[in-house]
């Protein structure tokens, strides 16, 4: 089939990648502007144009999707099928109407529907992901299921190893739906959630709550986002890594939640049921670095 590739992130370059080795490699690749990056706020391509460089397909970057320009340049291409694949922007109606569109998407629909299904999915403690193939619709992720395949979630995954392998098996189901056309069956509404976007209320550790829960979201925004905990002084530590330490029934006098223990061999964080052991930390403007590197500078 003749396609059109739409996609922004890491993600979907690695999507895009496997579909470029098929018989369906895409006539152009649409991607999003290039956004400023770092601290010196440098304009930097997406993944998928820097992706689509290496390949050697054409690349459009316009500023919407949707505007008459754009819209005519991927008509241009003749595509039998358009595929979308994390291309963080709202595809309006005049762009569905006029081609059959496939979307590659990170969670078992019509579980996670939404920007961010991998973490969320982490965050809940869900024990199976997957990936669905699915025709886009004018809904958010609400359009007929052609193709899915499940992952088990493992204890120890981050959003960084669920995320290569779910990527893998994006590719390869995508380039299996083109090769046979299969039929799509409409979700079952009763059991939609939403996958919402990932805020920066999201990323601080609160005490208050479990630590297991805590330690899930640390799993779920590593490596690409970061937690991170308040220290006293105000400042902001990373926490990349964590893990679950004794629970504070166990002590004759625990301490209130949010107190951070920095005598021991590791930061520890006390929470609403236990302790939070921080393996690995990123002190304000610094690289990653063991618990206990991060302790011995302080000292």
């Amino acid at each position: 089939m003749r396609t059109v590739y739409l996609g922004t992130s890491e993600f979907a370059a690695a999507v895009l990648e496997r579909l470029a080795a098929s018989p369906h490699r895409p006539q152009l690749v649409v991607t999003r502007p290039d956004r400023p990056q770092g601290r010196g706020r440098r304009l930097t391509p997406p993944p998928v144009a820097l992706r689509a460089g290496e390949l050697g397909i054409e690349i459009d970057q316009p500023a919407s999707v949707n505007d008459a320009e754009a819209r005519a340049r991927i008509a241009a291409a003749k595509p039998d099928v358009l595929v979308v694949c994390a291309f963080g922007a709202l595809i309006k109606e005049e762009l569905l109407a006029a081609h059959h569109i496939l979307n590659v998407h990170p969670s078992l629909l019509p579980r996670w529907r939404g920007a961010a299904p991998i973490e969320r999915a982490i965050m809940a403690g869900d024990s199976t992901t997957g990936v669905s193939i699915m025709e886009l619709a004018a809904g958010l992720d609400s359009g007929p299921v052609c193709l899915e395949q499940t992952e088990p979630i493992g204890p120890q995954d981050t959003y960084g190893t669920l995320a290569q392998r779910l990527q893998r098996i994006g590719g390869e189901l995508l380039v299996r739906a083109l090769d046979e056309s299969p039929p799509c069956a409409e979700q079952d509404e009763a059991h939609v959630t939403y996958a919402d976007k990932i805020t920066a209320a999201d990323r601080q550790l609160d005490p208050g709550e479990p630590a297991d829960q805590l330690e899930r979201i640390v799993r779920a925004l590593t490596p690409h986002i970061g937690a991170y905990i308040a220290l006293a002084d105000g400042t902001q530590l990373g926490v990349r890594e964590a893990r679950v330490a004794q629970p504070q029934g166990d002590r004759a006098d625990p301490d209130p939640p949010g107190t951070v223990s920095l005598d021991g061999p590791l930061p520890v964080l006390a929470t609403a049921d236990g302790t939070l052991e921080l393996v690995v930390v990123q002190p304000p403007g610094k690289r990653p670095m063991p618990g206990g590197d991060y302790l011995r500078g302080r000292r």
